[in-house]
């Protein structure tokens, strides 16, 4: 569905684009730009067509999440988690649950987010205790996207049941709930480096009372974990949007320079490198084990691309506001978003400079 992509490069350069040194500096994204991608059908994406999607193939689905960030990545950064929430009630047993939001979900008229975080780590910092009626939620969800711009969240906690079980049979208990703080939730506001207009926060949960009729889902962790892996390859796409978009920058800053050979030999080779990262990031869907690397091998272009933009630009990048200054902060933040330690791990062997 190419008309996908296409009004994905429509609003990415009509609306989010003029507006993303804006977003930045004020750390505010305009309501306009998620009307914008309601209107163009851009929050169903990942719904099934029997369940109102677009019936999109996945890589236009990654071509759509790549163009987006190129153009503002907070506003990409919130909207993209939405698409979560959607896989997880098209696929959900809980026929009610799915009822009530999936339709709405897929209209953009509700907007979803996640909370992953407190699930995946060991050990894990978010806990489901089971109660009458349903759990409760205790610990802590380290970084909750779109606080105050999203309707529900789709929260992620490890069963209490299973603590001492085999990692792998350990359990995941997911939830989705409006996203208000009710009693026994604080919420801790974060300062990010970029897309802080996100509204990106820690809650911080003691006593988070969630009813059955909210759960979406209870997985092993095993499981869990082998469904985050497709996300894993849509996280990749910020770092591309970011890298792509510097390299687009520097043949227009070369080029109105007077050096219009030297632009276009400088974007065509931070191009190819750009092909070349979405091709591992593709194939790494097949071979789980390759992912941490082809996602460090992203980020680190786009570190490098946002540097060679740097330098193209000159003592403008670092006085004012030239988009430069924006997207160093944005490729460094690509660096650690979504990251997970077999990533870190392959971040710190392709960074450092070879002998």
């Amino acid at each position: 569905m190419g008309d996908v992509l296409d009004r994905a490069r429509e609003i990415a350069a009509d609306v989010l684009l003029p507006a993303a040194d804006e977003v930045d500096a004020t750390a505010t994204i305009p309501e306009a730009h998620f009307r914008a991608l309601a209107d163009a059908g851009l929050f169903g994406l990942a719904a099934p067509p029997e369940h109102g999607g677009p019936d999109v193939a996945f890589d236009d689905f990654l071509g759509v999440v790549e163009t987006l960030a190129g153009a503002c990545l907070a506003t990409t950064f919130t909207w993209m988690q939405h698409h979560g929430s959607v896989r997880a009630l098209a696929a959900t047993g809980n026929d009610a649950l799915r009822e009530r939001h999936l339709a709405a979900a897929v209209a953009g008229t509700t907007r979803c987010g996640v909370a992953y975080a407190g699930a995946i780590p060991q050990p894990p910092l978010l806990w489901a205790t089971r109660v009458d009626g349903g759990w409760r939620l205790d610990g802590t969800a380290p970084l909750v996207t779109g606080w105050g711009l999203v309707d529900l969240l789709q929260v992620s906690a490890r069963d209490a049941a299973t603590a001492d079980a085999d990692d792998a049979e350990a359990r995941i208990v997911t939830v989705l709930v409006p996203a208000s703080a009710p009693a026994g939730v604080t919420v801790h506001p974060l300062d990010l480096a970029a897309a802080n207009g996100s509204r990106t926060v820690r809650l911080q949960v003691d006593g988070w009372a969630v009813g059955d009729d909210a759960v979406v889902a209870t997985p092993t962790r095993a499981q869990f974990l082998a469904g985050q892996h497709a996300s894993a390859r849509v996280n990749g796409c910020l770092a591309l949007g970011v890298a792509g978009r510097c390299a687009a920058l520097v043949e227009e800053v070369l080029v109105e320079a007077g050096e219009e050979a030297g632009g276009e030999a400088v974007a065509a080779t931070l191009r190819k490198a750009l092909d070349a990262a979405r091709d591992d990031l593709d194939a790494a869907l097949a071979d789980p084990d390759a992912m941490p690397a082809a996602r460090a091998a992203a980020s680190a272009l786009a570190v490098r691309a946002a540097a060679t933009l740097t330098v193209a630009v000159g003592s403008r990048a670092i006085v004012g506001r030239h988009p430069a200054r924006r997207l160093a902060r944005e490729a460094a933040f690509t660096l650690v978003a979504a990251g997970r330690p077999g990533i870190r791990a392959a971040l710190l062997d392709v960074l450092p400079p070879g002998p």
